[in-house]
């Protein structure tokens, strides 16, 4: 008689394993590299596109595109608060800083839905770029490069595992999240 395993647990180890091997890659190439190729919201992403990969958030059109809203979004709060030069400071937040990140965020959070691009984990992006974090046009074009990568995993790893993983956009009807 065949052991079939719980499928809860082969989840479980197919959303780790895998999210372990996309943030390792990514924390690789920061070190070769010495560029910020690893940061906090390729977290979230890696956790949706292994755990959910069949929703639309996940689908690489709404990964890519929600964290290119973030980062331009994050990018814009700093320019019109005049912070884009500022080193962050977490600990005493200024007035400029608490309008940068809330412009963000709410410019984030409008447009993904308005562009039907929702991928939650880019409002951490935009805060990420807001606070200053990662700031330097060079920093925002790796974090993008970061993004594409993770992205391409998600493909790479899901297609192999037999998950009918979108290559752009999630079908019509797909769960929105």
């Amino acid at each position: 008689m065949e052991k079939r395993h719980s499928p809860r647990l082969v989840h479980a180890v197919y959303c780790g394993l895998n999210s372990f091997i996309a943030l390792a890659l990514m924390a690789l190439i920061a070190w070769a590299t010495h560029k910020p190729f690893l940061f906090p919201s390729l977290g979230p992403t890696a956790f949706l596109l292994f755990f959910s990969p069949l929703t639309a958030a996940s689908s690489p059109r709404n990964t890519l595109c929600g964290h290119l809203v973030g980062v331009l979004a994050g990018w814009l709060g700093l320019t019109l608060t005049g912070l884009q030069d500022d080193p962050p400071d977490l600990e005493h937040v200024t007035g400029p800083r608490i309008l940068a990140a809330a412009i963000a965020l709410g410019l984030t959070c409008g447009l993904m839905p308005l562009l039907r691009a929702a991928h939650p984990p880019a409002g951490a992006t935009t805060l990420i770029v807001a606070l200053g974090l990662l700031r330097t046009p060079a920093d925002l074009a790796v974090m993008m490069f970061a993004v594409a990568i993770i992205t391409l995993q998600g493909v790479l790893i899901n297609r192999l595992a037999g998950v009918r993983y979108p290559l752009w956009s999630a079908p019509p009807g797909a769960p929105a999240r």
